[in-house]
């Protein structure tokens, strides 16, 4: 099931303002860039480059995602291991919501996402 109109505007707006203080500047962005994609109830938040054998080609590297739990009303954090699969951030599992999420990814306390 996706995210409600009013959950949609609401992750929009949190990641607005994520994306504001994270994304280089602009004469950095065509090297590097962060974006996100909503889809269902997850949320995921990925590094744009260009691909390094064909730069003429543009290569999404996934950093974090969010799955809402509609039911229980919280955000589960996962992050993408070597093996290229999400895995729960053991550290912190769940959070209240899509502001405490991007929280916990901006911190980045054991370098899971940014690296």
């Amino acid at each position: 099931m996706a995210l409600s109109e009013f959950e949609l505007k609401r992750v929009e707006r949190a990641v607005s303002a994520f994306m504001d203080r994270r994304r280089p500047p602009e004469h950095i962005r065509a090297k590097l860039d962060f974006g996100y994609r909503i889809d269902g109830q997850s949320l995921e938040l990925f590094e744009i480059r260009p691909w390094f054998v064909d730069p003429t080609k543009v290569m999404e590297r996934p950093l974090a995602k969010g799955t809402y739990v509609k039911s229980r009303g919280r955000w589960k954090i996962y992050w993408q291991r070597a093996d290229l699969k999400w895995h729960l951030y053991k550290p912190e599992p769940e959070v209240n919501s899509v502001e405490a999420f991007l929280a916990v990814v901006e911190a980045d306390e054991f370098a899971c996402f940014f690296g």
